[in-house]
């Protein structure tokens, strides 16, 4: 519980004070698409196949943080670093680094209470790792998508 309040304060604090690339309204998208992502996300691998929960099996409230303000502020702060316009190899790079990033972060969040948070059941670190790129490229392609909304509406006003 210890890492999950650390981390909260940490990302956000991130977020808000490392973010140039970003607009208000920006943040507010990856924000939402991240919760409504993330939910939909557990609620089939957490509640119903039981594979990975927070502090304990089922809903509570006790989770509420980690599905509302631990994961967007990550998805903001990666996409603010992003390598936009560099070569695939800096891009792919910066994969790898956020992978490593995650998969020592869940790690970490593993621990035995009072400090970790994250249990598992059937899902192990293997899983995360082939998943992780997906979720990060699935945030990007968001943003590209917004970006893309946002230039229409422009050239329509």
């Amino acid at each position: 519980m210890i890492i999950l309040y650390l981390s909260v304060i940490i990302f956000n604090f991130l977020a808000l004070y490392t973010n140039k690339r970003l607009t208000g309204s920006q943040v507010l998208h990856i924000w939402s698409f991240t919760i409504t992502f993330q939910l939909m996300f557990d609620v089939f691998i957490d509640l119903k196949y039981k594979g990975y929960w927070y502090f304990t099996q089922g809903i509570d409230w006790v989770g509420l943080p980690a599905y509302t303000i631990l994961i967007p502020p990550v998805n903001v702060i990666f996409l603010n670093w992003f390598p936009y316009g560099s070569s695939l190899i800096k891009r792919v790079g910066y994969f790898v680094v956020w992978e490593f990033f995650l998969l020592l972060y869940e790690m970490i969040a593993k621990l035995p209470e009072p400090w970790g948070y994250f249990r598992y059941g059937w899902w192990n670190i293997w899983y995360s790792f082939c998943i992780n790129p997906l979720l990060l490229c699935t945030v990007l392609l968001y943003y590209k998508w917004v970006l893309r909304l946002e230039r229409k509406t422009l050239n329509n006003v």
